[in-house]
């Protein structure tokens, strides 16, 4: 929403600009038309029968004597003779109709990105509805506007889908992921439910084991034109620093830790969204992308709590750390400042200095490794319990996780506003713990390309939760599909125009 904000101010800001520029050609050109009218003056007015007015029945500039030039000015009350005073009412029915225009004829401003639609196609749908626009608002004054308004239309046109292009472009959304093991799969799901539901131009950073690369670069360049223009990926290498190596790559799980040194790795990279291989997005990438522009000056990272409910919170109970606030967050799903985390200098239990990134991790590993349970993970918790000012803790439906309903439902946001993203840790997508949960990893895995997503997504997923009613998370199904529908819906949209 945020975004689309930014989109009608750029457009009211080319509005404005546009007309002050049209207002500086039309008065230069009065001074001419003055100056031309004044050198006439003497000439004596045609007969009422005189056959040179009626050189054209409806007439434009073609064919017309000067003496009708005059008259028609005077006429469509555009220039005044005795006066010289332009009117403007008809600038003003141009802007009228240009945005009613815009909401009528496709013109994809907060719709969807205008890289991914053919301009000249819109254009002259516009043309053509601003015309009868103008015929139907001035009947008897405006029955064929000259061509400077629709030029100035497309000017207005142009300027605010270039901006609207740069805004875009300028910035894609960059994805992380880590896949070591058998996540070939898994990870190619989620990547295909950021590409299925996201408007903005996408960027894949993918690590990931050696003999995986090839797996990926075949499976993603066989994805269909449409979808496949929509992202760019890199594919990296697993890389841990030479000291410890062996030990950062067995932290909690195979490769886990990467996470951790991704600012460093990425060190180009400004911003990024990292999610682990058993995430699915069940709207846009870009919606909680958009939390980058709620940080204040210190936030350099966003995580969800790891638990909302106490009684059932593990690092309350267990853990035998610090950890952030009460019950501890979760990194499956972690947004990053990565420049502020290259540039800060992180206050810490081992030193009364504090540490830059790079020059905290192995101290950090080394003093607790005996203590954590969840690897890289229990490490992020206790460098921002120190930190706290540093985290922005987003709502738990966008990292919605089997604990927020195995006990019965207990995110209170998601039952508001519907699951954002789905999180289906320890393995809920390949086994029978939690059916509800695999029921929608194999909607999305199956579903083909451009297909009816009504038909071949949502309603076949519908009919599965139906049978997963027996288990807590069933009961809430209702959650995880209500922003699904509506992400369902806006492809459905997408479809269409494609045909």
């Amino acid at each position: 929403m945020r975004r689309y904000f930014r989109l009608l101010f750029v457009c009211v800001i080319s509005v404005f600009f546009s007309v002050l520029y049209v207002f500086s050609q039309l008065a230069s050109s009065l001074e001419t038309t003055n100056g031309w009218t004044e050198a006439r003056a003497d000439r004596p007015p045609l007969a009422q029968g005189d056959p040179s007015r009626l050189t054209r029945k409806a007439p434009g500039e073609e064919g017309l004597t000067d003496g009708d030039l005059n008259d028609r000015g005077t006429r469509n009350g555009t220039i005044n003779k005795k006066k010289g005073v332009f009117h403007v009412e008809h600038i003003f029915l141009v802007l009228s109709g240009v945005i009613h225009c815009l909401s009528h004829t496709g013109i994809p401003i907060g719709d969807y990105p205008p890289m991914f639609v053919e301009r000249t196609a819109l254009w002259s749908r516009l043309v053509a509805c601003i015309s009868s626009s103008l015929r139907r608002s001035d009947e008897h004054r405006f029955r064929n506007p000259p061509m400077l308004y629709f030029l100035f239309c497309r000017y207005i046109v142009d300027k605010t889908l270039a901006t609207a292009y740069e805004v875009y472009r300028v910035e894609p959304v960059r994805l992380a992921v880590v896949a070591c093991g058998p996540r070939l799969e898994e990870t190619l799901t989620m990547l295909k439910s950021a590409v299925l539901f996201s408007q903005r131009a996408l960027h894949f950073h993918i690590f990931a084991e050696d003999e995986l690369h090839a797996g990926f670069k075949f499976s993603l360049e066989l994805w269909p034109v449409r979808f496949r223009s929509k992202f760019n990926y890199t594919i990296y290498p697993i890389t841990f620093p030479h000291v410890n190596a062996k030990d950062w790559k067995r932290l909690f799980k195979p490769c886990a830790s990467q996470r951790l040194f991704l600012p460093l790795i990425l060190g180009e990279v400004d911003s990024l969204l990292y999610v682990d291989t058993d995430i699915l997005f069940l709207q846009p990438v870009e919606e909680i992308w958009n939390f980058l522009s709620q940080f204040n000056s210190s936030h350099m990272a966003a995580m969800a709590p790891e638990h909302e409910e106490p009684r059932i919170g593990w690092y309350n109970r267990f853990a035998r750390h610090p950890y952030y606030g009460k019950t501890g967050v979760n990194s499956g799903v972690m947004l990053m400042n990565m420049t502020r985390i290259r540039a800060n200098h992180f206050k810490n239990d081992m030193t009364s200095v504090h540490l830059q990134w790079e020059d905290l991790l192995m101290p950090l590993l080394q003093k607790y490794k005996l203590n954590i349970t969840w690897g890289d993970q229990d490490l992020l918790n206790i460098i921002f319990h120190h930190n706290p000012e540093s985290l922005f803790v987003f709502p738990c439906q966008w990292n919605y996780r089997p604990d927020h309903c195995i006990y019965g439902s207990n995110c209170a946001a998601a039952e508001h506003y519907g699951v954002y993203i789905l999180h289906g840790n320890r393995g809920v997508y390949h086994d029978d713990k939690q059916p509800a949960f695999r029921a929608i990893y194999e909607a999305i895995q199956k579903y083909p390309f451009g297909g009816d997503p009504v038909s071949l997504l949502l309603q076949p997923l519908e009919e599965t939760l139906k049978n997963t009613m027996h288990t807590y998370c069933g009961r809430s199904s209702h959650l995880l599909t209500k922003k699904l529908q509506e992400s369902v819906r806006n492809m459905e949209k997408d479809n269409h125009r494609a045909r």
